[in-house]
Parts: C-alpha cells; sequence; structure tokens
C-alpha cells in the first residue's frame, strides 16, 4: 500500500524548518512520497499586507523542495476557488489514490485545535494525523493528552518526534525585514525573495516621516506590544520637551526602543551574529536582554537614524554610567510610559517632572531590586550606571 504524506500551510515563507520536518516524516514515517501544498487563502488567518502572493510561495516551495528525494510540491489548493480547507484537501486525494495511506503532517497548534477545524471527523477518516513536536516535556504532555482525547473518538494518531528549527515563519519575516534571515531560509530561496523584493526586503525605511515609521514600526511588533511602545514615544516627547531635549530625537527614539523586541533569545543572538557584533558572557547568558542592543542596531542600519537615537535605544534598559539627557528620557520614559502599572510606578511619574535623573537612579534601583529578588545577575552596566548617579558630581 502506497504510503503519502499531506503537508499543507501558507508557507509564508517556506523555511528550513519546514524542509526538515517534512525530511524527517518522509524517513520516520517511510512515506513514498509527501506532497507540500500551499493554501491559497488561509482560513484561519488573514496573511500580512507584505504577503508573497500564492503564486510565489508555491514557487518557493518548488526552489526548497528542489533535488530532495520523495518530496513533491502541489498545486492543488491553488487550483481552487476560495478558502482552502483540509477536508476538501483530502477528499481530492481520497479520490487520486484511493489505496493509498495518507498522513496528514501538522505542527503543535493546529493539533491542539484540530477539533475546531472544518469537517474535522471527515479529515479524520480519511488520514493518520501526525504531529510533529519538538519534545519539550511541558510541550510533550499536552500532546499525549489531547492524543488521548482523539484516540477516544477512534482518530488515528501519530506523534513523530522532531528537532524542527522553533522559528515560525511570523519570526523569519521579520529576519527579513532586519536583513538576517539567511540561515533560516533554503538554499535558492533567499535569492528568490530578494530578487522579486518580497517581505520588504528592498524597501528603504531610512529617515520615514513619523507617520510612516509607526506604520511600519507597528508590522513589526507582536499585538501585545503596541500600546506600550506608542506610549513610550508620547512620554518622550512630554519628558524631552519639560527638560529642553530635541523633540524629534525623543519620538524617534521611543517607537524605535522595541523594534526587536519580538525576536526570542536566540534570535537575538542570530541577528547580532549577522551584523557582527561580538556579545560578552553576560549577553550570552541571558540572550533575551539583548533587544536593546539589536534595536540600536536595527535603528542605526535599517532605519538610518541618528547616532544620539541610536545610543539612547541602545541603553534603555541597563542604563549606563554618563547617561546623556536623552538616553535618561527614553530609560525613564520605558519606564513609566501610561500602561506599565507596577508598585512604584507613580512615585517615579512624579519624580520624571521634578527630577529626571533621580527617576533614572529610582528606576535603576527598583529594576536591580527586581532581578536580585528573581535570581538573576545585575548587568555591569547597570552597577556602573548607578554607581556614577551615586557620586556627588552626578546630575
Amino acid at each position: 500500500m502506497e504510503r503519502i504524506g499531506i503537508y499543507g500551510g501558507t508557507f509564508n515563507p517556506p523555511h528550513i524548518g519546514h524542509i526538515l520536518a517534512a525530511s524527517q516524516a518522509i524517513e520516520t514515517l517511510k512515506l513514498d512520497k509527501l506532497l507540500l501544498i500551499p493554501d491559497r487563502i488561509a482560513p484561519h488567518k488573514d496573511l500580512p499586507d507584505n504577503s508573497a502572493t500564492p503564486e510565489q510561495r508555491l514557487e518557493m516551495l518548488r526552489i526548497a523542495a528542489a533535488g530532495i528525494p520523495k518530496m513533491e510540491v502541489s498545486s492543488l489548493e491553488l487550483d481552487r476557488e476560495g478558502p482552502s480547507y483540509t477536508f476538501e484537501t483530502v477528499s481530492q486525494l481520497r479520490l487520486r489514490h484511493p489505496q493509498a495511506e495518507l498522513f496528514l503532517l501538522m505542527g503543535t497548534d493546529m493539533f491542539l485545535s484540530f477539533e475546531n477545524w472544518r469537517r474535522a471527523e471527515q479529515i479524520a477518516r480519511y488520514v493518520t494525523i501526525t504531529v510533529a513536536y519538538r519534545g519539550d516535556k511541558g510541550e510533550r504532555e499536552e500532546i499525549e493528552a489531547q492524543k488521548q482525547r482523539l484516540l477516544e473518538r477512534d482518530y488515528r494518531v501519530t506523534l513523530l518526534e522532531n528537532p524542527v528549527h522553533s522559528i515560525s515563519s511570523t519570526q523569519l519575516r521579520r529576519l527579513l525585514a532586519f536583513r538576517c534571515a539567511g540561515a533560516f531560509l533554503p538554499e535558492g530561496v533567499g535569492a528568490y525573495i530578494q530578487e522579486n523584493g518580497l517581505y520588504d526586503t528592498k524597501a528603504d525605511w531610512k529617515q520615514l516621516p513619523m507617520e510612516q515609521l509607526e506604520q511600519v514600526v507597528v508590522s513589526l511588533l507582536k499585538p501585545s506590544r503596541v500600546a506600550h511602545v506608542l506610549g513610550c514615544r508620547d512620554t518622550a516627547v512630554e519628558l524631552a520637551k519639560r527638560w529642553g531635549a530635541d523633540v524629534t530625537d525623543a519620538a524617534r527614539a521611543g517607537i524605535l526602543h522595541d523594534i526587536t523586541k519580538a525576536l526570542d533569545g536566540p534570535l537575538q543572538l542570530t541577528l547580532c551574529a549577522a551584523y557582527g557584533k561580538i556579545l560578552d558572557d553576560f549577553s550570552h547568558k541571558y540572550p533575551k536582554t539583548l533587544h536593546a542592543l539589536t534595536g540600536s542596531l536595527v535603528a542605526e542600519r535599517i532605519f538610518g537614524e541618528n547616532l544620539r537615537v541610536v545610543s539612547a535605544i541602545a541603553h534603555h534598559t541597563t542604563g549606563k554610567a554618563d547617561m546623556n539627557l536623552l538616553e535618561t528620557i527614553i530609560y525613564v520614559a520605558d519606564y513609566m510610559e501610561p500602561n506599565r502599572d507596577f508598585p512604584g510606578v507613580e512615585q517615579l511619574r512624579q519624580l520624571a517632572y521634578q527630577d529626571i535623573y533621580g527617576a533614572l537612579k529610582l528606576g535603576l534601583e527598583m529594576t536591580l531590586e527586581h532581578l536580585k529578588r528573581q535570581g538573576n545577575e545585575v548587568s555591569k552596566e547597570s552597577r556602573e550606571a548607578l554607581a556614577w548617579l551615586s557620586r556627588t558630581d552626578a546630575p
């Protein structure tokens, strides 16, 4: 009996994780072939405005899968009109291959929500649900529980522990915009993306007017981060007016200060490596703290910001000795913008309009106390900043 794998999705764009998962499925499940099927219209989500067309996603998949034994790219869903529902796809494949054993490959998120799919019972009659997952303890427990629930409904389920790259297509699009995605793209896909100017790879974002800059920044943030970033920008402008700093610099540093915040720790390290930035041991141990550094690199290289703005972004989390007024304003604005809510924030807000460097010192002290309670190390820059502020000749 022929064994056929089905791997669908947006593939926007296809990345090395997709290909590794597909290759692992071919080997582990002993498939005769695996079909990579990009959807025309994803029924469960709207694609970003800068997405590739369905035809471009199909072509990128063909490039990514070229020369890999038993891996085929199918236009099945692009050949249909309307949303690309999986039940229609597996029904068509069942008609084409009535004697074959079909395996539907999916990731953990899709597996955990499978009962909510349109005509899930019909899909389950035709295929063995195959889940590629990383094998983390918490994830494994959740997946095993879902597997048991589906087995009780007489669905066929196979778990496929797979060392897939954890990057998502959403994160990859951010890296493409930051010009550092090469390590995650199958051979030839990066060149295709660049040639066609996909995913903002040819966008010129240097010195954008504030309205356009806001639109670009918001598109690169997690939705949950947007209110904070806009709040930080507006607060930085208010503080700049109060203390006589450059209002334009304050606004631009404020809106760009978290531009790379959506990247996880490993991807922060990826960006630093791509930009040729050598890191100390502290940064390697706590890579999530790197968003200030990587944000400053992106602000300079991608957005063309001046060195005043770049420096303010670089030091907005740890501070440093001899901070200038703009650097201080961005640190304090990040700490006290209107969406912040923690013990002591009201005191900090009041102090910021009376003594901006006093507010900086208070913010650093609260941060250091919080880190110590958590058992985390304090950066050298933060210690030096507090030592500087404690001197009699400090501002």
